[in-house]
Formats: C-alpha cells, structure tokens, sequence
C-alpha cells in the first residue's frame, strides 16, 4: 500500500469525517476498481474557513469529538465548559450561529461527554464517561430543543462503567461499550433501549476476550465489530495484554477474530474499526515493523476479515516524514482510506494521510 501525507487537507477531512457521523456506521462502497485505482480520484480544491471558536467557560470547551449534521445544523458534545466545567451539548447552524443545549451539571446527568451523538428518529442520544448515580458515567437522550434525560447511569453491579465511545443503532436497539466495569471490572459490550432498559451483553476479562474497549462499535450484517486497547492471548511486557478485533451477536454471543502481539501485526488499538465491502480497516496506537517510539512500534494500518484474517497495510515510523501513533478511525472516500496519526511528521506534531493500492 501507498501513503501520502495531506497536511495541507485537513477540513475537508473533517467535513468528510462528519458526514461518517451522520447516523450509524455504514458500508463504504466505491466504484469498482477505484481503491485499486488513485488516479480515479478527483483533484480537490480546498477551502477553510472556522464556523465557531469556542470561548471556554459556559460556552463549552474541547470538542473531542466528531459531529452530527442534522436538518442543517451541526450538533456535538465539548469535554469541558458548560455549567460546571463538565462538558456542553451543542449545535452550529452553516453561518456559523451556536446554540448551548445542554450544559452538564457534573451530578446525576452525567459529566465529562467524549463522543458524539447520534440520531433516532429526530432524538439525540449520546454517552457521558463519568457523572452519574457512582460517577460511572450515563446514556443520554435530548431533543433539539435542548431537554435531556438520562435514559441510564452506570455503576450498578455489573453493568459497566466510563462510556468513553458513542452509541450505535441497530434496529430499534443502543449498543455501546464501557471501558471499565462488568463482571471482571474490564470494560463491557451493552445495549439499551430508547426508553432506558440496560442489558450487558458481554463483560470483557475472561481468558483472552480482550479488555477495555474504547470506541464505537460498527454493524456488518447484524453482527457487531469493536476493538478491545488491551486483554487478548499476548503479553506486551510492562503494557500489559495487546488488545483485540472481536465480533458480537446482539445477542450477546462474542468472539474474538485477531489478537494483537505488538509485533508486527500491531498492537492497542483504540479506534473503531470501519467496512469497505466486507473487509473491516482499522488502526493500532503501537506494534508495526519500525522498531521505533520506544521499541513498542509506531503504529499501524491493517485490514481484518469478518472471519479474522488479518493483513497489516501499513507500519508508522519508518522515515522522517512519517507519521507515529495513530489514535483515530479511518474513513472511506475517493478510492482511498484517510486517517490521521497524532505524532510525527516533518514538525513532530501528526499527520493526515491516505492509503491507495499501487
């Protein structure tokens, strides 16, 4: 595979990685021949402009995550400011007019949101990582008139605690992950329904199923793929267990395709994995061929079966201008696979790259 870095691209990225947070993640599919094929893609011609600068305080701060283009309006969540320093939920119409809907009060409602909402049926629901009834965090709803309620907060025995991922809807159903919590106090796969019934569907910590995941699940068929940061059949030394691919029914029946050894193959993955066709891409935080950031890897860029082949596409750290540590999901679009990794390059400061077929 070929990368080149795009620097200089980086909002039309983001306005491509927005329109991917319209709703559920869903099948890439290009026209034929064309991730084979770069010169199928068109030549851009880019433009950047702010459509609002946060100012901190109650207007919110830190928008970690991805957005929702709803109706016209952008909608998203900021870790910090609001009310109490807990994080807002917000929207951002195309001239660039924000609206605060919610500010998290840091008790009951929940604190600290790290993800992004989704749409159902004109309500949006989201996750907060921590506030809540034991400060495990919640799942939330709120209309686009800005009244929230708390469809669930975790911290009961078992059920998961510290949603640091969004929610995925299938059929009627929430689906999510907690990083923490469960059974073996290791992170949990749940579903919801959108009148607030929790059910663990599977909590992480048995031998070799993986442990802590971070991010959002994605649906391929009825069944559901997720990443695990660490747990799976391989040490890596001092940083514990490698991290996993894994599928679940929704049912609640999981398996784990690829276990991750910090070798070659990669190692701690932390992004949500996407499909083109029927094959899921992804990214580890560390592992690869380099040899570098340590002697744990820079990172990686592979591709994985729905049956658990896995092939690595890319290793980070292999040249001056390279980029290292990878942290985020890909994207689909043109023929190419887009992604950003958080260090390295020229400046040490991360890149935007793209992976083509020669």
């Amino acid at each position: 595979m070929k990368r080149s870095v795009l620097k200089r691209y980086v909002s039309w990225f983001a306005a491509a990685a927005m329109l991917a947070g319209c709703g559920p993640p869903q099948a890439i599919s290009p026209p034929a021949g064309q991730l084979a094929n770069p010169a199928a893609a068109h030549r851009l011609t880019i433009g950047y402009n702010s459509l609002y600068i946060f100012r901190g305080g109650r207007d919110g701060a830190e928008p970690v995550a991805g957005l929702l283009l709803q109706r016209g309006k952008l909608y998203g969540t900021t870790w910090n400011g609001g009310t109490n320093n807990d994080g807002t939920i917000f929207a951002v119409t195309g001239m660039g007019v924000e609206t605060i809907l919610y500010r998290f009060k840091g008790g009951k409602d929940g604190r600290k949101p790290a993800a992004g909402i989704i749409n159902v049926n004109d309500t949006l629901y989201g996750t907060t990582s921590s506030g809540g009834a034991g400060n495990d965090g919640t799942v939330f709803a709120i209309t686009t008139f800005g009244n929230e309620r708390v469809l669930h907060r975790f911290g009961s025995s078992g059920d998961g605690a510290e949603p640091y991922a969004g929610l995925l809807h299938v059929n009627g159903t929430l689906y999510g992950t907690t990083r923490s919590g469960g059974a073996n106090g290791q992170g949990t796969v749940f579903a919801i329904t959108t009148s607030g019934k929790e059910t663990v569907l599977h909590s992480f910590g048995a031998s070799g199923d993986g442990a802590n995941p971070l991010a959002e699940l994605i649906n391929a068929h009825g069944t559901l793929y997720g990443t695990t940061s660490s747990g799976g059949a391989y040490s890596c030394g001092s940083r514990g267990s490698c991290g996993t691919v894994f599928s679940i029914t929704t049912s609640g029946t999981e398996k784990v395709l690829h276990s991750f050894g910090q070798g070659a193959d990669g190692g701690e993955p932390h992004a949500s994995l996407i499909r083109v066709k029927d094959t899921l891409y992804g990214t580890t935080s560390q592992g690869g061929t380099s040899g570098g950031c340590g002697g744990y890897g820079c990172g990686t860029v592979f591709s994985i079966t729905t049956g658990g082949t896995e092939n690595v596409l890319l290793s980070f750290g292999v040249g001056l201008a390279d980029g290292i540590t990878p942290d985020a999901a890909l994207i689909g679009a043109h023929g190419y696979l887009f992604g950003t990794a958080s260090g390295g390059g020229g400046y040490n400061d991360g890149i935007v790259f793209r992976i083509f077929d020669d």
